[in-house]
């Protein structure tokens, strides 16, 4: 656990049902160290009981702006304070209303007052929980966005079970999620890749029929683009070459779009001399049509039969050629015989590190924002991952990659 000692973390909870998390989340801040001062909607107190937090942070919960003009030293100026003791402000769960507030400049209770004196120059991170509709309705991610736009740190909430029993987008991450979220933003990270270059695969590859069709798979490109993210994030330069996604560019990341096997197999060999790190996360489609038609192909018969040919496979063809300080890593995407597919996988590919997950497993593959990953190491090392977002995954590999290739003299640090 990070140690956050000496830190003082205003965390502000609004009235949804996943409210009932927080008592953890005060526990694990508590036990590393840190100051607790909780503020609450009127609300929120419909969900947890405001002397349970109090009793777990130590600090009377704040509800009302003016809660009592009366006491020595006077209260009614508390708001004020907070924003100047606060290293952070922590704001879980954040209703649509709440958030609706905070973007529109409200200050009509504690919550949202103390938002406002927040110095300028603190984190404030947001964890939006609520139905999935409402978080994808318009006027919700106007106001998330907004919030982005004027520095607040937005976390989207998870795929899970919803208090309406709907199954969606919606749920507060677990407290130890939100705890390393929160000690990310106030602990300054090791930037064990300054100097690097790490190279990223994602997304799923297209391979044309014709002018119009394509075989594809159903990969988003979410977790190399989490990678990309936190590659950067760690100080490398980072080439994220990725297929067709609609998902915005990490900062301080440079993209290239390609279509073809061919064409990110082109693209990522230009780098397999320079680059440190080469992380290849895309769903590379195994083989392509042999012709490509001109124009629409037309129906013409009851069947249609396409010969198809081998695609390059693009992390082989690294691990043919790579250098002693070059760092491999594969990820397998498995139904049946998974672990030992990917320990193969390891070998005949020359990787240093697999991770392994399971194509229909709830909350993990493609098309969501979460992950459970096995990670596999060159020593036999396997080390089963917990169900987490792709983010938290991603911090994870690079942290799990970073300690083991230290064990076997294989560093981040070029040789």
């Amino acid at each position: 656990m990070t140690d956050l000692s000496g830190k003082h973390i205003l965390l502000g909870v609004s009235g949804g049902i996943a409210a009932y998390k927080l008592p953890n989340l005060v526990r694990l801040f508590k036990k590393a160290g840190a100051e607790v001062q909780v503020v609450m909607t009127k609300s929120a107190s419909q969900f947890v009981s405001p002397l349970t937090l109090a009793t777990l942070s130590g600090r009377s919960v704040l509800t009302e702006i003016f809660p009592d003009s009366t006491s020595t030293p006077p209260t009614w100026t508390a708001h004020i304070h907070l924003g100047e003791w606060a290293d952070c402000f922590v704001i879980a769960p954040a209703t649509a209303n709440t958030i609706a507030k905070l973007a529109s400049g409200f200050s009509d209770e504690m919550l949202s007052v103390c938002y406002l004196t927040m110095r300028p120059n603190k984190p404030k991170l947001i964890f939006p929980s609520m139905d999935g509709e409402m978080f994808d309705a318009p006027a919700v991610q106007r106001n998330l966005n907004l919030l982005q736009h004027e520095g607040c740190l937005i976390i989207e909430p998870e795929i899970g079970e919803l208090a309406s029993g709907l199954i969606g987008k919606g749920r507060l991450p677990e407290p130890e999620t939100i705890f390393q979220h929160v000690a990310d933003a106030l602990v300054p990270k090791e930037k064990t890749l300054v100097g690097k270059q790490v190279v990223v695969t994602a997304g799923a590859t297209r391979e044309k029929i014709d002018g119009v069709r394509f075989i594809s798979n159903y990969a988003s490109g979410k977790m190399g683009f989490a990678l990309a993210e936190v590659a950067a994030e760690l100080g490398a330069e980072v080439m994220l070459i990725t297929g067709r996604t609609h998902l915005p560019t990490p900062p301080k990341v440079n993209r290239i779009e390609v279509e073809s096997a061919e064409e990110m197999f082109q693209a990522a060999r230009r780098y397999f001399e320079t680059l440190d790190v080469f992380i290849a996360a895309a769903a590379v489609a195994d083989y392509r049509p042999a012709e490509v038609y001109d124009g629409k192909l037309k129906k013409s018969s009851e069947s249609l039969t396409l010969h198809l040919v081998k695609n390059p496979d693009i992390l082989l063809e690294f691990g043919k050629q790579k250098k002693a300080h070059q760092l491999s890593i594969g990820f397998a995407l498995e139904i049946q015989d998974a672990l030992d597919n990917a320990k193969a996988k390891l070998v005949v590919k020359n990787c240093d590190m697999i991770a392994l997950n399971h194509a229909h497993e709830a909350g993990a593959g493609f098309e969501v924002d979460t992950n459970r990953l096995t990670l596999i190491f060159r020593d036999g090392t396997v080390e089963q991952l917990p169900l987490q977002t792709k983010r938290m995954a991603a911090k994870t590999i690079f942290e799990k990659a970073n300690f083991f290739f230290q064990k076997s003299s294989l560093t981040f640090t070029r040789q």
